[in-house]
């Protein structure tokens, strides 16, 4: 999946116009349906390559099967909390966002909603439309000197506490994928979570909904906060606990919430709405002009930049791509895809550990993308069907295999490189080295069999072992000849433990020939095309 055909694109929700401009400006065509009903949406996703949405339409497993020719689904926003990615990642879809479209809206209305707690404008302003001028039932409190918690430092988090730091408070955080040292880089000092709570006179969340930060404030951690600490969720309805800040603020314990989203949208239970101290938007983190035509053209561009196969953005489920579009990086990923397909064909059907070993310094962290590529191959010849980088791990570990991939210094000789790739499956003697040639995917070593001239990994390729000294080739060929097979190339490896192997490049599959060669002691025929096909032991019966 290096490129994707995408000849129908549904927008599903409202979107600006560039958008859709842009998707046809590239030849795609895009189909502008807002507010489907879920019997609609099932209806109209069946012939779609591609679907793109905001928040609104649910991508639930139900609509991924219903589209039989889906190849990718956009979120056009940050979140991807309203599609089901384990669902799309099984059938090999990819999702991509755009997450940086409306960090700075999404930041802003924070700052915003900070503000109003601390002042109460919404509140005041309430209460002059009604005609009333009560200045000392809003004393509000001065930003300046105060403590505000960060939970999640990600693009919007950081936007924040720039700004806040602009009125002079003092910003703490947490977020266990950012380091201390980057974030006290834009101002922020972190500290575990259980020295946050009582520090803080505002929280605000920037986390994803996941279920390590569902109900991150609860009435756990309300107890633990300073009395009186405000909170702000912009963020994903259910970060914090409804109930427990309901609770909070009955108490006095929570002095006052800003919420622009909720558990349910629109909610039905409205006592958080209607509490006093809750200031409340309709999700509103995103809206507004600039940051629609951001995500909007953002999604686009990625959407545009898949089917020409130029570039990969915004990946939530299947970076290997990016690295499959990238011209120094897809020759590796073919060749993993080769030893995967030729470890399954020698091996049969594998189970349990295989290992893959990135040698060599330039590969250093290519087994994030080499070990799908690898799994890739290993399904493709073991039968599946609709297999790629996107789900190749998730199905390989459904099949009982499990990959991983580690680092490795030296790089085995011959080789005319300084990277290789080894798959090894412990505890057998099956063990594969390749490299490159140019752009070429080649192979080293076979089972501790070394190659004085790599074989190229392409073609119609028959492999076969036979004792060491023995002379299987002219009964070999002529079973090839009485075939009508034309011999292309020949490899022979060294000997080891008392065999050598043999690789013959040929101009057809070599699976149907008949008869036996003597001195065989086994044999392999596969063909790397697009569509792999291997088969073990069918080349040449015993």
């Amino acid at each position: 999946m290096a490129r994707a055909a995408l000849g129908s694109v549904l927008l599903s929700d409202p979107l600006d116009p560039c958008c859709a401009q842009l998707l046809r400006a590239a030849g795609i065509r895009a189909r502008e349906q807002p507010g489907l009903s879920p019997p609609q949406l099932l209806a109209e996703i069946q012939d779609c390559d591609g679907l793109i949405v905001r928040s609104a339409t649910k991508v639930t497993a139900e609509v991924i099967e219903a589209g039989k020719k889906l190849q990718v689904i956009g979120r056009a926003g940050t979140g991807v909390d309203n599609v089901d990615v384990e669902a799309a990642t099984r059938r090999g879809i990819l999702v991509m966002n755009t997450p940086t479209g409306n960090s700075l809206s999404a930041a802003e209305l924070t700052c915003g909603m900070i503000l109003c707690l601390a002042r109460q404008i919404p509140q005041a302003a309430a209460s002059m439309k009604d005609g009333k001028w009560a200045r000392k039932q809003f004393m509000g409190t001065e930003l300046h000197g105060k403590s505000l918690g960060i939970l999640g430092l990600g693009r919007i988090g950081r936007e924040v506490a720039t700004r806040m730091q602009a009125f002079g408070m003092k910003t703490i955080g947490y977020d266990p994928v950012i380091t201390p040292e980057d974030s006290a880089a834009f101002g922020v000092q972190q500290l575990p979570l259980e020295r946050i709570w009582p520090l803080c006179d505002f929280i605000t969340v920037h986390t994803p909904l996941l279920p390590s930060t569902t109900g991150l404030l609860n009435d756990s951690t309300f107890a633990k906060c300073r009395r009186g600490v405000q909170v702000v969720n912009c963020a994903r309805g259910g970060i914090v606990d409804e109930g427990a800040l309901l609770r909070a603020l009955q108490s006095g314990q929570c002095g006052g919430a800003a919420l622009d989203v909720f558990t349910e949208e629109p909610p039905r239970d409205r006592a958080l709405v209607n509490h006093p101290n809750v200031i409340c938007c309709p999700h509103l983190g995103a809206s507004t002009r600039e940051a629609q035509r951001r995500c909007g053209k953002e999604i686009a561009q990625q959407f545009v930049g898949l089917a020409l196969g130029t570039a990969l953005a915004g990946a939530v489920n299947g970076q290997a791509l990016g690295c499959a579009l990238d011209p120094q990086t897809r020759p590796w990923i073919a060749l993993g895809r080769a030893l995967g397909l030729l470890l399954q064909t020698l091996a049969g059907p594998v189970q349990g550990a295989l290992q893959v070993c990135t040698l060599g310094a330039p590969l250093q962290k290519a087994g994030t993308y080499l070990s799908p590529a690898v799994a890739t191959g290993l399904l493709e010849g073991a039968g599946h069907k609709h297999v790629n980088l996107v789900n190749a791990l998730l199905l390989a570990q459904e099949a009982g295999v499990k990959v991983t991939a580690t680092e490795g210094e030296a790089v085995p000789e011959p080789g005319g490189g300084d990277s290789a790739l080894q798959l090894a499956l412990p505890g057998t003697p099956f063990k594969l080295v390749g490299s490159l040639q140019g752009s070429t995917p080649v192979l080293q070593e076979l089972n501790g069999a070394a190659f004085p001239q790599p074989v190229p990994l392409a073609g119609h390729l028959l492999l076969y072992r036979a004792p060491a000294g023995a002379s299987p080739l002219p009964a070999v060929l002529g079973l090839l000849g009485a075939a009508q097979v034309r011999l292309q190339s020949y490899h022979g490896s060294r000997a080891v433990r008392g065999e050598e192997w043999s690789c013959l490049g040929l101009s057809e599959p070599a699976g149907a020939l008949a008869g036996a060669a003597h001195h065989v002691t086994e044999a392999f025929a596969l063909s790397l095309e697009p569509c792999a096909a291997a088969s073990r032991g069918a080349a040449l019966p015993r």
